[in-house]
């Protein structure tokens, strides 16, 4: 095996220096790495009628950053979000609803369609024992994307296409996907770590967020407030554009006309890459390394100095990186993260924790200005949405193992959408072009080689 390793080894190094393109060439043929250019403008690769995502405003002819504004179907998250807190009942539902069906849902429409997510909430026989409980993982990506998988060979219609076979497919998948992430985590936790197991079946009279917290918790107990904000988390997370990465793969899977079962597994495979899904972990592991490295938390100059350590790769994970400050779209401000902080400090109240909440204010003022002294920024600065969903989870108890599933909970409505969206106007399969910048060379035969 180590003789194995070492030829493995010797590939890859071959392969690095015949693969290597030089960062030049790029802006020689004008090819935006990452289809964004350095102002983190996307290249444009279809319409969509689901969201959209503002970080831009024109003022006095200039395109000018501004605080960033996200709607679902037209509505702004802000507004959405107000609708459901303020007459205080739960907005997962709904908001799927307006996303998959493109207008918000009067009470018999919710009603009707909340019954309908609670017909879908079950699992096929012994699917749990046979599916979820073998072969347990480590990371719970996997098994939602095994899982998901799998369903393929339960559905005598898996390979239908047609719109109502889709739907029907799409609306059991949010159904299940919370089940198949909390089971998938207690198989973890009982065969990789020897802990107690208990597997709760989820009640046809909750929402999403209550679901999930009785079937993750021993005792199945939970707070109104702890509800309400699992619920908010995952609403602010169901949705972000056709761009971001695991949903524009959803449509360049869909647009092949594979399978429903496929195309999920093929977003989830993306969502599970920490560059997506993953940042809310990493900040949360940033953040425990900065308590243990950092004397006095209330210090500016010492946090300050901890975060310079960050950007140059002399602490935590030595990657160079803030982790949960910037985004893609975003310059002055994320607006799902302006909305969770309005509750953070809500729960942090609760759960005793307000200490750590301050410190979480104090790098998301800091971290800009660290930056701006180190680095040239094409567009602002801000905390992303994955910046306080780490610290929101962990205070509601959801281990870290969770954390990417939360957000694929959450987030296959959106693909769910999109793939709809897709299926329904474009009949043709995505294929962009690639720029080839090789040479042609003349064959040599074995012999003639070196």
């Amino acid at each position: 095996m180590d003789n194995l390793m070492e030829r493995c080894e010797d590939y890859a190094r071959i392969c690095r220096e015949t693969t290597s393109i030089p960062v030049e060439l790029f802006d020689t043929y004008q090819v935006k790495k990452g289809l964004r250019d350095k102002n983190g403008e996307g290249v444009r690769a279809g319409l969509t009628n689901i969201s959209r995502v503002d970080a831009f405003e024109m003022v006095d002819g200039q395109k000018t950053p501004c605080d960033g504004k996200l709607y679902y179907r037209g509505i702004s998250i802000e507004d959405l979000v107000g609708g459901f807190t303020g007459e205080n009942r739960f907005g997962f539902e709904e908001s799927a609803y307006l996303l998959l069906f493109g207008r918000l849902p009067d009470k018999g429409e919710l009603q009707q369609f909340n019954d309908t997510l609670a017909a879908f909430r079950t699992l096929p026989r012994n699917f749990t024992r046979d599916i979820i409980m073998k072969a347990p993982t480590r990371d719970i990506m996997i098994t939602l994307s095994k899982s998901i998988l799998m369903l393929y060979s339960y559905d005598r219609r898996a390979d239908d296409i047609s719109i109502e076979n889709v739907m029907r497919q799409c609306l059991m998948l949010v159904s299940v996907f919370p089940m198949i992430a909390v089971y998938g985590y207690h198989a973890f936790n009982h065969y990789v770590r020897n802990k107690s197991m208990y597997i709760h079946r989820p009640s046809h009279d909750l929402s999403t967020a209550e679901n999930i917290l009785r079937m993750l918790r021993p005792d199945m107990k939970y707070t109104a407030l702890e509800a309400k904000i699992l619920d908010l988390a995952l609403v602010l997370h169901m949705e972000h554009g056709g761009g971001n990465n695991s949903t524009f793969t959803t449509h360049v899977v869909s647009s092949s006309g594979t399978d429903t079962y496929s195309a999920i597994a093929a977003a989830l495979g993306s969502l599970k890459g920490p560059k997506h899904g993953g940042a809310n972990v990493r900040v949360v592991q940033m953040m425990k390394d900065l308590k243990a490295h950092v004397h006095d938390w209330k210090d500016e100059d010492e946090v300050a100095a901890y975060l310079q350590k960050l950007l140059d790769r002399d602490a935590f994970d030595h990657k160079g990186l803030i982790y949960g400050m910037g985004h893609a779209v975003y310059t002055k401000s994320d607006p799902r993260c302006t909305i969770f902080k309005q509750y953070v400090g809500k729960l942090s109240d609760e759960k005793g924790r307000r200490r750590d909440y301050e410190l979480y204010q104090m790098v998301e003022r800091l971290a800009p200005q660290v930056i701006g002294k180190n680095r040239r920024i094409y567009k602002g600065v801000s905390a992303n949405v994955d910046f306080y969903s780490g610290l929101i989870y962990s205070m509601l108890d959801i281990p870290e193992e969770l954390f990417t599933p939360m957000f694929a909970i959450a987030r296959i409505v959106g693909w769910s959408a999109h793939r709809l969206e897709e299926l329904i106007n474009v009949d043709k399969i995505i294929r962009p072009a690639y720029i080839s910048i090789s040479e042609p060379l003349d064959y040599r035969p074995m012999d003639q080689r070196d």
